[in-house]
This record gives structure tokens, sequence and C-alpha cells, in this order.
């Protein structure tokens, strides 16, 4: 009978844990990613594609007019020469836009998990009220602090109030509900700091594939023209006038792959700094506990 107790009031106390699982929706990652395609194609269609800005556009009724793709001729800027890079400018584009959707998205996440204040000092604060058996007091810090390490130490401060006056578990026993209390916690909140961070990776390799096709589309379409030219002088023109729009491809390619590469590498490097304070503060638990409540 002796072995039956603790398993029965193991039971119990997991039925009465304080962490909740939490409903957040995602939507933002199937949404975000087709808006940021068609508003790429927007700007690319409507933008860089703007008759205006071509010495020959293509207008409607004419040979080269299409509604989709129109075939402009003569861009007058650098910028705009963008646009006869191909349809794979708008992809493009389309993954830039998502870059910065999910930039924003993560940064207004980690920096409300960050929660207020050093994490460091948050939980010197909650060792000092631990030491002098002050339980609320730890958990009045928990509350200013906001975050997830201070979401996860109040769980774990729950369960170790609970602890402290329960006569049926053993030292052991009650320094193994803690510890299991904080890893549920901190199960609810590492997802919730990793979510849509998968966008920014991939798009950091794939970026750079979509814009190697994106050139590799243009060149051989310049090649093509080259063989169908009779003059060599206009031949070699066109030539280079192909490859430099297929390069905006490559160009465009780059540039959003090192940007998402920059965001992805400053939010791990920031989530990796909540997730220390979160194994900081279970530790803190379990050892206060171990010490203070032999």
């Amino acid at each position: 009978m002796a072995d039956i107790k603790p398993t029965a009031t193991a039971t119990a106390s997991k039925a009465s844990t304080s962490v909740q699982p939490k409903r957040s929706s995602n939507s933002i990652s199937w949404i975000a990613p087709l808006a940021c395609v068609i508003a790429g194609y927007i700007i690319w269609r409507f933008v860089l594609g703007d008759a205006s800005n071509f010495d020959k556009p293509a207008l409607p009724g004419t040979e080269r007019y299409n509604w989709f793709w129109p075939g402009h001729e003569g861009p007058k800027g650098n910028l705009v020469k963008a646009y006869e890079g191909g349809i794979i400018v708008p992809l493009l584009i389309g993954m830039f836009l998502m870059v910065i959707t999910f930039a924003i998205e993560r940064f207004l996440t980690i920096a409300r998990a960050t929660g207020k204040g050093n994490n460091a000092e948050f939980i010197r604060k909650v060792q000092y009220h631990l030491a002098n058996k002050n339980v609320d007091a730890a958990l009045q810090e928990c509350d200013k602090q906001k975050g997830s390490v201070g979401n996860v130490m109040k769980a774990g401060l729950r369960k170790y109030k609970e602890m402290i006056t329960n006569t049926e578990l053993t030292t052991e026993q009650k320094v193994q509900g803690i510890q299991k209390e904080v890893e549920e916690a901190t199960a609810l909140e590492l997802p919730m700091l990793e979510k849509n961070l998968v966008f920014l990776s991939t798009i950091t390799s794939l970026a750079t594939l979509v814009a190697l096709l994106g050139t590799v589309m243009g060149m051989i379409k310049s090649f093509g023209s080259l063989g169908d030219e009779s003059g060599g002088a206009a031949a070699a023109a066109n030539l280079a006038v192909g490859i430099s729009e297929a390069l905006y491809n490559t160009g465009l390619g780059i540039a959003t792959s090192a940007v998402a590469m920059v965001f992805y590498n400053m939010f791990t490097t920031r989530i990796d700094g909540i997730t220390f304070g979160i194994d900081e503060s279970g530790f803190t638990l379990t050892q206060s506990f171990a010490s203070l409540y032999k």
C-alpha cells in the first residue's frame, strides 16, 4: 500500500496542474505566403510593368500585348529593367515580402516572450525570495516579468508552493514533481517561440534556387534570340541585354536569401537566450527546494 499512495497523489497532482495548453491561431502561415506572391505579381505587373516606364510599351491591341505579361521593351530606368527578368521576378518579390512579413511577426512574438527586464536579474530576484522562503513574492516577480521565462517560473513556483505543504511525498518525489511541471510549461512555450521560423530558413535556400532558375530561363531565351539574329553586332547587343536582364533574378534572389538569413540567425540567437533562461529557472527551483525543504 505504501507504493500505491505516492502514485495516486502524483496522479491527482497532474490533474490539477497549472500548466494549460495555449490556443493560438497560425492562419498567417498560409495566408501570408499567398498574399505575398499576389502582391509580388501586382508590384511586378502594375508598378514595374507600367506602360509609362517603357519607351516601347505593349499597348492593348498590339501584337506584343498580353494582359498577364505584356511584352514591353525599352525600360527607362535600372529598376524597371527587373520587369524584363521574366515571370520568376514576381515570385522573388513575393519571397522578399514573405521575409519581411514573418520577420515582423517573429519580432513581435519574441519581444513579447522576452518579457520585461533582464532575465538574469529576474532569476536572481526569484532566488533571493526563495532563499527567504517567500514564494508569494517570487510569484509577484513572475507577474512583473510577463515573458516566457516568467511563465515557466510561475508554473514551477505554483507546484513549488504546493509541494511545501505536501506531507505524503518524499523530497525527491517533490523535486521531480516540480521538475515535471517546469518541463510541461517549457513544452508549451518553446513551440510558440519557434513557430514560422521554418519559412525564413526555407526562403534562405529557396530564394537562391528560384533566382537561379530565372537566370537559366533568361539565358536560354537570350541564346535562343542570338540564333535567330542575322547581324553580328545586333545579335551581340541583344545577348548582352538578355544576360543583364537574366542576372536581375540572381541579384534579387541573393538579396532575399541574405535578408532571410540575417533575420533567421537573429531570431534563433534571441530564442537561445530565452531557452537558457527557462533552463536556469527550472534548475533554480529544483535546487532551492532540495536545499530548503529536505
